[in-house]
């Protein structure tokens, strides 16, 4: 129950502090990097829409809900888990195409596209969202009693087709699309580094997109890992008895794929200088012995404005009186 509501604290705070980074540097923005906002909405819409209801179901010890907040728990799960792989393909495949343009100083993938790509990811999850709710499919409460999803238990016979195109398309397919890319713009940056190796103005560059890169695989691989155990759990349950798997047994992988909203804004934090340096700037955050760092860029900016304000002051002659003080110190 404790990690339960750490998680969803954790989980809400974090992708608040994402947004808000993205929302203060949105004028500095790349398209691409929309994708990543886009990727912290559905966490934290996974995290205020469902966590809440799971916390007080954890806490006394059942469902809270009746049937139809069952099924909304379920549906929302589904649409957010849909909307996140969804969108980490279609950054992967964005990040792959930006990857072959590295010679070209224009956008190949611009705002416009960006945009539209967003929003295929979030009617896509939404039509398969619908889908149990429009006969094909089923949600229903996991076995250990405290949260709703799909009923894969419920679907052996008349929802099986379903869940082998759920597993297909939405995971099978999105997983090998992602190593495939990722694969691809490895080898690209491994190809131009060896390239710019005369070149040591272009090696800075290179090094920030090795960053970007292990940034988005570390999120792919992270969402993955932890969706893994639960897909295979629910599997088991389509392919053999249900009943042979223990209610904590079930429940451990259902926490850990829930876990998967905490984490992006954690790798964040830990593998982007630049959002760590503006999260420790916000105001708020100022507390004690953690002072901010704007100060410092406002005295960086002052000093910087006092060399180009100062002009050079001109030598003024000295007197008579001056010059005997002077060579008086100078004798003594």
């Amino acid at each position: 129950r404790t990690a339960s509501l750490k998680s969803t604290v954790l989980s809400i705070m974090g992708n608040l502090l994402v947004l808000i980074m993205a929302f203060k540097r949105s004028s500095r923005m790349k398209p691409p990097e929309l994708l990543s906002v886009n990727l912290a909405l559905t966490d934290l819409g996974a995290a205020v829409t469902m966590y809440p209801l799971a916390v007080a179901s954890a806490w006394n010890h059942r469902w809270l809900g009746g049937d139809v907040t069952c099924i909304y728990y379920g549906l929302a799960g589904f649409f957010f888990g849909i909307a996140s792989i969804m969108n980490l393909t279609v950054l992967a495949i964005v990040r792959f195409i930006v990857s072959l343009s590295l010679q070209s100083p224009k956008e190949k993938i611009g705002w416009k596209k960006v945009k539209l790509l967003c929003m295929w990811t979030w009617l896509y999850a939404l039509v398969w969202a619908l889908f149990p709710i429009l006969g094909w499919g089923r949600y229903g409460p996991e076995p250990f009693g405290l949260s709703c999803s799909l009923a894969w238990g419920q679907m052996k016979h008349e929802g099986f087709s379903f869940v082998i195109t759920v597993f297909s398309f939405n995971l099978v397919i999105p997983s090998i699309i992602i190593i495939c890319c990722y694969f691809g713009i490895t080898i690209k940056l491994y190809v131009t580094y060896k390239k710019s190796m005369n070149n040591s103005n272009r090696i800075p560059n290179i090094v920030k997109l090795h960053r970007r890169l292990l940034i988005s695989v570390l999120i792919s691989i992270g969402f993955i890992g932890c969706w893994a155990p639960y897909s295979l759990v629910s599997l088991w349950s389509i392919f053999r008895d249900s009943s042979a798997i223990p209610p904590e047994v079930s429940l451990l992988p259902c926490m850990f794929a829930k876990s998967s909203t905490v984490y992006n804004p954690l790798i964040y934090y830990y593998f982007s200088q630049s959002f760590k340096t503006e999260v420790k700037q916000l105001p708020w955050l100022c507390l004690g012995a953690n002072p901010c760092s704007v100060p410092n860029r406002v005295n960086d900016n002052s000093i910087y404005m006092a060399r180009v304000d100062v002009k050079p002051k001109v030598a003024t002659p000295l007197n008579l009186q001056e010059i005997t003080e002077i060579k008086t110190v100078t004798l003594g």
